[in-house]
């Protein structure tokens, strides 16, 4: 069963009411008044008719229609409220956003050397077996301790440390390498 009272939705379902005619005419009478609500909790008239056209199309999508043609124009004015509050809180939200610290950016020849050094490393970790890459992975570079690799990979401390040290050295030999080249 639907609920019923004022506003409530109509028994049968189909829209009841808010015909192409009768809307044209509730936004030709009570527009400029809804805006003008919507301006004075915005203060901004783009966004204000913004939120008046949403109440709108709210109204006209509304499934199952209004039970009372005269709750529409209440409809619509509690619409542009709560249209007007989502505004404000999504303002709210942008003004706030700290965007991330960008860098200094370096000299093109020191991030061009920087550039060749990441290459070499990432050249150097390529030749590394699958568990020892895995293990400096998530070790170096998502910063996780022994215990949080052990229990991602489902193998040992003891054998995190192991595993580790190996890489280590395999990456040692593979960047001399790449140095005498």
């Amino acid at each position: 069963m639907r609920r019923r009272g004022r506003g409530a939705l109509d028994p049968g379902g189909a829209p009841e009411g808010i015909g192409g005619q009768e809307l044209a005419e509730l936004y030709a009478a009570h527009r400029l008044s809804l805006t003008r609500l919507a301006i004075l909790l915005v203060d901004d008239w783009a966004s204000a008719e913004d939120v008046v056209q949403d109440a709108f199309a709210a109204l006209t999508t509304r499934r199952g229609g209004l039970r009372d043609r005269s709750a529409a124009v209440a409809y619509l004015r509690t619409s542009v409220v709560n249209g007007a509050r989502s505004a404000l809180r999504r303002r709210r939200t942008a003004r706030a956003y700290t965007p991330p610290h960008e860098p200094d950016h370096d000299a093109p020849d020191a991030v061009a050397v920087l550039a060749e050094e990441h290459r070499e490393v990432l050249a150097a970790l390529g030749t590394l077996a699958p568990r020892q890459r895995e293990v400096i992975v998530l070790r170096y570079w998502s910063d996780l301790s022994e215990a949080e690799i052990a229990a991602a990979l489902g193998i040992s401390r003891g054998t995190v440390k192991s595993t580790a040290s190996r890489a280590m050295t395999a990456l040692e030999t593979a960047l001399t390498s790449q140095e005498t080249r």
